[in-house]
């Protein structure tokens, strides 16, 4: 395999809200929030869904690796349930080796959802299930090593059994590569993801405000002075101001495309992945790879969902 991705293995339920929706269950637009099997199921109860698909961040890139033609692989947990079965069927149409054997687990399958307003922002509840369950057990060794690189996704990193997997997969890497997801993610795990990004990974992705918020930093200025003393790959995403790529003292930069039809910005970040992946996996140059992720991003934002 190119890639194997390890990632929270989620149905997403699609479904289109006004502003009011998000202030009334008291929600802030454009980010992440967990949820219980209750307030998803509440939540869920007045709205109508335009879309179901199987999703999950790094899953999502991995079938946009897939459809560049890349042999790639997944890790993720599911229970034996319909859901589950669906997940399976989903990542199977797309040609993407699942490595985790399904069983009946006492919880359902992790589901996601996501609620997208006029502005075509969406702002995500998210019901883990089992997939934020995932312990060593569920990280194949062999599986790993078959892979010329590993690509997590923040998500999934929890203290206890998902951390250990998380270590497991990383220190098992001929390379590795991690998004940092979400800004909920890292507020919530800063000291950790800080030492992933300086210290254990090969790449990392990150939007703008995810890796100022990371690094403290207080100005665009500074996250480049970062990302050039930890000697590392940072691929940062920038909306407007294009993507750019940043290692030793190379700072590659790659505008946005102007003048697209946007209808729903999920999966932008995932595809953006995918596509700088596939230019990196394939010896392209960085300026080449940040091409590639633009054009997947700027395809998947004119769409509803997170697969092309």
């Amino acid at each position: 395999m190119k890639i194997l991705g390890i990632g929270n293995a989620i149905v997403d339920v699609i479904c289109k809200v006004d502003d009011n929706f998000l202030d009334k269950n008291r929600l802030t637009k454009s980010t992440m929030k967990l949820v219980d099997e209750k307030e998803f199921k509440n939540l869920l109860d007045n709205l109508k869904i335009e879309k179901t698909i199987s999703g999950g961040s790094v899953a999502n890139s991995v079938v946009g690796l897939s459809q560049l033609g890349n042999e790639v692989g997944f890790i993720g947990k599911v229970n034996d349930d319909d859901l589950g079965k669906k997940y399976f069927e989903g990542l199977k149409k797309e040609k993407v080796q699942f490595h985790y054997n399904i069983k009946s687990e006492k919880i359902p399958t992790g589901t996601c959802l996501i609620l997208i307003t006029p502005d075509s922002e969406r702002t995500m509840c998210t019901f883990l299930g089992t997939a934020g369950k995932i312990n060593e057990n569920d990280i194949d060794e062999k599986i790993i090593k078959r892979s010329e690189m590993t690509f997590l996704e923040g998500y999934l990193w929890d203290k206890g059994d998902p951390q250990k997997a998380f270590n497991k997969a990383i220190s098992c890497s001929k390379q590795s590569a991690m998004s940092l997801s979400d800004l909920f993610c890292v507020e919530r795990h800063k000291d950790y993801f800080l030492d992933l990004v300086q210290n254990k990974l090969n790449i990392t992705f990150a939007n703008e405000q995810e890796i100022m918020t990371l690094t403290g930093a207080k100005s665009f200025e500074d996250v480049i002075v970062f990302a050039k003393k930890i000697k590392k790959l940072v691929v940062i995403t920038r909306g407007e101001n294009g993507a750019v790529a940043i290692q030793n003292d190379q700072f590659i930069k790659c505008d946005a495309k102007k003048d697209l039809k946007i209808k729903d910005l999920t999966g932008a970040g995932d595809l953006f992945a995918a596509g700088f992946l596939h230019g990196y996996i394939n010896k392209l140059s960085l300026k080449e790879s940040l091409e590639k992720g633009t054009e997947l991003s700027s395809k998947i934002i004119q769409q509803v969902g997170a697969r092309l």
